[in-house]
């Protein structure tokens, strides 16, 4: 873990919220942190501040990146326990899931944006990787990628570090496919997982935000036509649990 780079790429993105993102190795994988020494990409000048979404509510983009960081600043002591809780264990299966279908390889460089573990951390922004071109095997990202201000300038960056032949996967909350199940699960979103986040985290507001962010992402072929609209091709996805949730899958080539 490399804190002096970390420090210095946190003084590059100023008060815009930056993704955790982990180069690491799975078993017999080679790390991508290479000693330390990655290739950096300088940041480009500040977007220009118009409003989005923060929830139901609508704030400028500047404001966004603080208030995604706040919540999850504020939710990360209790966040697995809530994940377990929320789900009933079952986002363990969704992101098994996800690794099944990546089945890495000895060698293989993969990067997992906002990510919570690994090898080799490195504090950076989703739309503007500090990464070269063409490095990655496989970029992957889970429940992270609703919570970016710019949803089309990080499928972007996630195309542009890929190798050639690379791969992208994400595992992202997306649309009920069962009107039954839809409702109940309305019901379970709105009345009781911000009930859990208060008794268990002592945060209401936060999980309240993550409810409606989710209802905020695109449903799965919007999203697919996104991944296709950065330059992915072969691009996929498969719904599980009746499309609570959802992997999409895209190759550069």
């Amino acid at each position: 873990m490399a804190a002096h780079r970390s420090c210095v790429l946190w003084s590059y993105c100023g008060r815009r919220w930056s993704w955790v993102m982990r180069c690491y190795e799975l078993p017999g994988l080679r790390s991508a942190w290479a000693g330390g020494q990655l290739g950096a990409r300088q940041l480009s000048q500040k977007k220009q501040a118009t409003e989005t979404h923060f929830g139901f509510e609508t704030v400028s983009e500047e404001e966004k990146g603080g208030k995604v960081y706040h919540v999850f600043e504020s939710v990360a002591k209790k966040y697995d326990v809530m994940n377990d809780m929320m789900s009933l264990g079952i986002h363990r299966i969704w992101k098994d899931l996800l690794l099944w279908k990546m089945r890495p390889f000895p060698g293989t460089q993969l990067l997992d944006v906002a990510g919570g573990t690994g090898l080799a951390w490195v504090l950076g922004d989703a739309e503007e990787l500090p990464f070269d071109d063409d490095k990655f095997d496989v970029y992957t990202v889970a429940f992270g990628i609703r919570n970016v201000t710019h949803i089309d300038q990080a499928l972007q960056e996630a195309h542009r570090v890929l190798k050639p032949g690379g791969r992208f996967l994400c595992l992202e909350f997306s649309q009920v496919n069962n009107p039954l199940i839809s409702r109940l699960y309305d019901l379970y979103s709105f009345q009781v997982i911000p009930v859990l986040g208060e008794v268990i985290a002592g945060d209401w507001k936060s999980y309240q935000y993550l409810v409606e962010s989710i209802r905020q992402f695109p449903p799965q072929e919007e999203f697919k036509e996104m991944i296709e609209d950065a330059g992915f091709e072969k691009v996929t996805y498969e719904s599980l649990t009746s499309g609570i949730v959802a992997i999409h899958s895209g190759f550069k080539l």
